[in-house]
């Protein structure tokens, strides 16, 4: 019997945050080819290392950002010999990213344009340059599946509370770039309905990343199952999604929140 993932080759972007390496890395031990982009730095030399040396494992540096670096992407993978037929659209700016170590959080008023829109850039308009060049490049010459990945915040308004005295804030531009992805995955479902490719969205609940227990205590209360996630609950759910079994789902938003969204 094969594994959850034989046959596929995975286009992921984001791919060196808590998310993004541990669908790399499941995704991998799953017998999937794997091509992981991510900006410079120090999480992409960290996946680079941990996985340089498996032949099913592909690196290329990209801010889904920059539309020139977008649209020459997949072309550059195919010339190096990699098919993607699944492509996670997971890349995205957090506040906490937004604003820096150390940096002060501003609240909803002391806002500016520039951080609303660098957000919006990464989150929402990185997604839709990803997914337009799949339409140049991929869809309809080979069956492929596109996911976005989404957030609890989507389609839930922030609980504010939880995050007094906190070193960090819901930053209002998260919520408004998730709560687009998912418009644009019901759009895209339909546009591509007849051409070979679905379209989901995963929206991962909170996930544990060294959170205090302060604010693990706070989250949890909010959660039908009283605690946040682990990584690779939510990668899970992913690898569903990416592989075959998924092939009859399109359209459709997928909560992996532990009840968070039911309450």
């Amino acid at each position: 019997m094969g594994n959850q993932l034989d046959g596929r080759t995975i286009f992921i972007t984001g791919s060196g945050g808590v998310l993004g390496s541990t669908y790399v890395r499941r995704m991998l031990n799953e017998g999937a080819k794997v091509v992981a982009t991510d900006l410079e730095g120090a999480r992409a030399d960290a996946l680079v290392e941990a996985h340089g040396s498996n032949p099913n494992f592909g690196f290329y540096h990209l801010d889904v950002g920059d539309e020139e670096a977008v649209t020459g992407i997949f072309q550059k993978v195919m010339a190096d010999g990699w098919q993607p037929n699944v492509v996670l659209n997971n890349a995205a700016i957090t506040g906490e990213m937004l604003m820096g170590a150390g940096q002060p959080f501003p609240d909803f008023a002391d806002t500016t344009v520039n951080d609303f829109e660098r957000t919006m850039r990464t989150n929402l308009t990185g997604a839709f340059m990803i997914a337009r060049q799949m339409d140049r490049d991929i869809i309809g010459k080979y069956p492929a599946s596109l996911i976005n990945v989404a957030s609890m915040y989507a389609l839930n308004g922030a609980h504010h509370p939880i995050y007094d005295g906190m070193p960090f804030k819901n930053f209002s531009a998260y919520g408004v770039s998730k709560a687009g992805i998912h418009g644009l995955t019901v759009w895209l479902a339909g546009y591509w309905a007849q051409r070979g490719a679905t379209v989901n969205t995963i929206s991962p609940g909170a996930v544990f990343n060294g959170h205090s227990e302060e604010f693990q205590r706070r989250v949890g209360e909010l959660i039908m199952q009283n605690r946040m996630a682990q990584p690779d609950e939510i990668a899970d759910v992913m690898l569903f999604l990416a592989s075959p079994q998924a092939g009859h789902m399109t359209g459709q938003m997928v909560n992996v929140d532990g009840g968070f969204s039911a309450w």
